[in-house]
C-alpha cells in the first residue's frame, strides 16, 4: 500500500487532460480562507516530485507563491524604478541603458530564481573583450542589487552573482596630463576662447569638472579679507557640485581653496564677459553660476568637453581631441608633484579624504621616485666627506 503524505508535505496527482504529473502545496489561506495552492508539473512521476521538493524549500525559505515567474529583466527594471531613490536621473539612465544594451538580451528573459553563478560567469566573460573593467564592474553591481532587493523581498532565496568574479575587460584609454610647458602654453594661448577663464581656474585650482560647473558668484571671494590675522586671502569656496542635491563628490570634497593671481585675473574677467553676455542676450537666466553659456544657462558636461576641444585647438602641438575637462584636474596634480609637493597635500588640495585614491587614480601623475631620503643623505654623506 502506498504511504499517505503526511499533511503540509504536498501531494502528487496525475492530470489525464494534459497528460502531465501535478505537485502541490498549501502555502496558506486568503482574508476568505480560502486555501493558497501553490502548483509544478512534470512529465514524469519523479520530475514532478523534484518540483514538489523545490517548492517545499521554497516554503521553508520563505519564498512566497507568486514569484517562480520573476525574471530577471523584471528584477532589474524593479531595482531601477524604486531601487535608487537618492540617484540623479541621469544616472538611472544610464544604468537603464546599459541594462537595455547588455543585460536583458542575455540573461533577461532568464526566470531569477533559476540563475546560476556559472550563467553570470559566461555572461561577464562575453563582454570582456568589449568593454572595460569598469563598466564589467557597473553591469555586475546592476544585476547584484536588483538581486538583493528581490532576495528582500522573498523573490528568491540568494544572491549568485555575489559568487562571481568581475573578469579583466577591454583596455581603456588612460588618463593623461599636461607638462608644465604644456599648461603654460594652454594658459597663454586659449586667452581668445571664451572658456578660457573656466580652463584657467581648472588647471591652476585642480576643482572637478562638477564642481566649476556648479560655482556660484557668492562663493566666490575675489578680494579676501586683509583686515582680520591671520589675513584671508581671494578664494573659492568649493561646497556644491553639480551632483543630485547639489553635494560634492564626498564630504571631504567641500573645500575652501585660495586663489592664485592668474586665477583672480580670469574670474576677474569671466564677471566682466558674462556682464556683456547679459546685454547681448535677448533672453538672459540668471542662474548665479560663474560659468555659463552665451544666455546664463547652467554648462553640461557635453558643453565643456566640445569648448575646450576648440580652445585647444589654438595651442600648437596639442591635438585637442585627445584631451577631456578631467585631465585638467590630472595637470594640476602632475604640476604639484613635479615641484615636490608631498602627496598628502595634494590629495587634501582635490579634495580626497585621505591618499589612497589619489596615488591609485593619479599615480602615473605622481613622482615615481621618492627623493627626500636620498637628497638628505647626500648633504649628510656627500661621497669623499668620509676619511680618505
Amino acid at each position: 500500500m502506498t504511504e499517505r503524505r503526511t499533511r503540509g508535505d504536498g501531494g502528487l496527482r496525475w492530470h489525464e487532460k494534459r497528460q502531465r504529473w501535478i505537485a502541490e502545496i498549501t502555502i496558506g489561506y486568503d482574508e476568505r480562507g480560502k486555501r493558497v495552492v501553490r502548483s509544478a508539473s512534470g512529465r514524469t512521476r519523479a520530475e514532478a516530485k523534484s518540483k514538489l521538493r523545490n517548492l517545499l524549500q521554497d516554503q521553508v525559505d520563505g519564498v512566497t507563491a507568486a514569484n517562480s515567474s520573476v525574471t530577471v529583466r523584471q528584477a532589474v527594471e524593479d531595482w531601477l524604478a524604486f531601487g535608487l531613490p537618492r540617484r540623479s536621473g541621469d544616472t538611472v539612465d544610464k544604468y537603464r541603458v546599459m541594462a537595455r544594451k547588455h543585460l536583458y538580451g542575455p540573461l533577461g528573459a532568464r526566470k531569477l530564481r533559476e540563475l546560476s553563478a556559472p550563467e553570470v560567469d559566461r555572461w561577464l566573460n562575453r563582454l570582456a573583450p568589449a568593454l572595460s573593467t569598469r563598466t564589467l564592474q557597473e553591469l555586475r553591481s546592476i544585476l547584484s542589487r536588483s538581486v538583493n532587493r528581490a532576495m528582500a523581498r522573498d523573490l528568491v532565496r540568494r544572491n549568485v552573482v555575489e559568487l562571481t568574479e568581475v573578469p579583466q575587460g577591454r583596455s581603456g584609454r588612460r588618463s593623461k596630463s599636461l607638462t608644465a610647458e604644456q599648461v603654460d602654453a594652454v594658459l597663454t594661448r586659449t586667452a581668445p576662447d571664451r572658456l578660457h577663464h573656466y580652463i584657467v581656474v581648472s588647471l591652476l585650482t585642480g576643482a572637478r569638472t562638477e564642481e566649476l560647473r556648479a560655482l556660484r558668484w557668492e562663493h566666490v571671494h575675489l578680494e579676501g579679507n586683509p583686515d582680520v590675522h591671520p589675513r584671508i586671502p581671494p578664494h573659492i569656496e568649493v561646497w556644491r557640485s553639480v551632483r543630485q542635491g547639489g553635494d560634492t563628490k564626498t564630504r571631504k570634497s567641500r573645500r575652501t581653496l585660495a586663489l592664485p593671481a592668474r586665477c583672480i585675473e580670469a574670474l576677474r574677467k569671466q564677471r566682466a564677459q558674462q556682464a556683456a553676455d547679459q546685454l547681448a542676450a535677448d533672453e538672459w537666466q540668471d542662474t548665479g553660476l560663474v560659468f555659463t553659456t552665451a544666455v546664463g544657462t547652467a554648462m553640461d558636461a557635453a558643453n565643456v568637453r566640445r569648448d575646450l576641444r576648440r580652445a585647444l585647438a589654438l595651442v600648437p602641438g596639442i591635438d585637442p581631441g585627445e584631451w577631456t575637462p578631467r585631465e585638467l584636474r590630472h595637470s594640476f596634480v602632475s604640476v604639484l608633484s613635479d615641484a615636490g609637493i608631498p602627496v598628502e597635500q595634494i590629495a587634501q588640495l582635490i579634495g580626497h579624504s585621505g591618499t589612497t585614491v589619489t596615488e591609485l587614480v593619479y599615480r602615473h601623475q605622481l613622482r615615481p621616485v621618492i627623493q627626500t631620503g636620498a637628497t638628505v643623505m647626500d648633504r649628510l654623506f656627500a661621497p669623499g666627506s668620509g676619511p680618505a
